[in-house]
This record gives C-alpha cells, sequence and structure tokens, in this order.
C-alpha cells in the first residue's frame, strides 16, 4: 500500500531517473512489487527475501540473535543492512527520524510493531541533522498516521518520511528486524 501524498518520479535523459516517494507498507511481496521499476532495491529485496525464508543463512543468523543485539551486513550497490532484535516501547519514548542518503526498508523477520510516518516538512528540526549518522531527529506530532507492522511485513521511509518506529502494540514484545539503507542516488 503507498501512503496518499506518494510520488515517484523518473526523470528522462540519459537513463538518469530520481526517486521520491512517501511510505510504501504491506507484505513484502506487495512493497516489492511497488519497488520493481527501480534497480536501486534491487539487493535490498534480495536480502530481505533471504531474510524471511525459514531455513536460509540469513535468517537462521537473525533469528540466533540475543535480545537487544544488532549486526551490520554490507550489500551489493553501497546498500547495508542493520539486523536487530529488541523489545518495542511505549510510544512516549518513541521519537520521529528522518534520513537524507539513505532509504530505509524495514523488514519485520518476527514479531509485531507500531510504526508512524508523516510528511517531515510538517514537523520541526529537534536535533540537527548529523552527517555521520545521516539522521535528524524531530519533534513530536499527535497526527501522524499509524502502521501495524507484523512477520513478514516491510515498510520503505524515502528522506520526506519523517518516520517512528519500534513501538509497543500494546505491551512491548520482542521484534526481530532488518533495517535495509539503500543509497539515494546510486
Amino acid at each position: 500500500m503507498i501512503m496518499a501524498g506518494t510520488h515517484l518520479q523518473v526523470e528522462a535523459g540519459e537513463g538518469s531517473h530520481s526517486i521520491h516517494g512517501m511510505a510504501i507498507f504491506g507484505s513484502l511481496a506487495t512493497v516489492r512489487g511497488q519497488c520493481a521499476r527501480f534497480p536501486e532495491f534491487s539487493a535490498a529485496f534480495v536480502y530481505a527475501g533471504e531474510a524471511l525464508a525459514a531455513g536460509s543463512a540469513v535468517h537462521a543468523r537473525i533469528m540466533g540473535m540475543p535480545g537487544g543485539s544488532t549486526h551490520r551486513e554490507e550489500l551489493p550497490g553501497g546498500a547495508y543492512v542493520v539486523e536487530m532484535t529488541y523489545r518495542t516501547k511505549p510510544r512516549p519514548e518513541g521519537f520521529f527520524e528522518t534520513h537524507r542518503k539513505f532509504i530505509d526498508v524495514q523488514v519485520i523477520v518476527t514479531g509485531d510493531e507500531l510504526m508512524e510516518v508523516t510528511e517531515a516538512a510538517r514537523l520541526e528540526i529537534t536535533q540537527p541533522y548529523d552527517t555521520a549518522i545521516d539522521f535528524t531527529k524531530l519533534a513530536d506530532t499527535n497526527e501522524a498516521s499509524i502502521l501495524r507492522m507484523q512477520t513478514g511485513d516491510a515498510a520503505v521511509f524515502w528522506p520526506e518520511d519523517a518516520h517512528m518506529p519500534s513501538l509497543a502494540p500494546k505491551e512491548p514484545g520482542l521484534v526481530r528486524k532488518a533495517v535495509i539503507k539503500v543509497p539515494m542516488g546510486s
């Protein structure tokens, strides 16, 4: 499903193109289909398929990670993934963030969490952009859209998307997730 306000552009001229959008989310198959025309996502979705495939080495590695841990793997084309396990948190502990250099592809390997998303331009910056970690922290709002993400779901967050992941639907629970970072302008 594509959130309202989405626009994807393919700019003409010698095969070059740029991609922009507003939060795509749903099953991995649905999100992969919606991003299929953009080669920048190829490595991300190959990896995501492996992460969700019971019996694959990637899935086994993620399932074997202790709670509260992270692991980074490099992917082709300048992309990388951060595999993580954590307990979801209450809404007051969350915060909105954006990234400029990378598009987030967040894949729920196991678990259940809420994510909130809104247009970044609507929020005030509370922590200026840090180029070293590709991160801007934004003010809270009660007007964001809420996504319920479950095992096998994926969400794509573009630089225009302020997103607040890792929220507990009710009580905190364990989530195993892969956040694939796809470089902008690759």
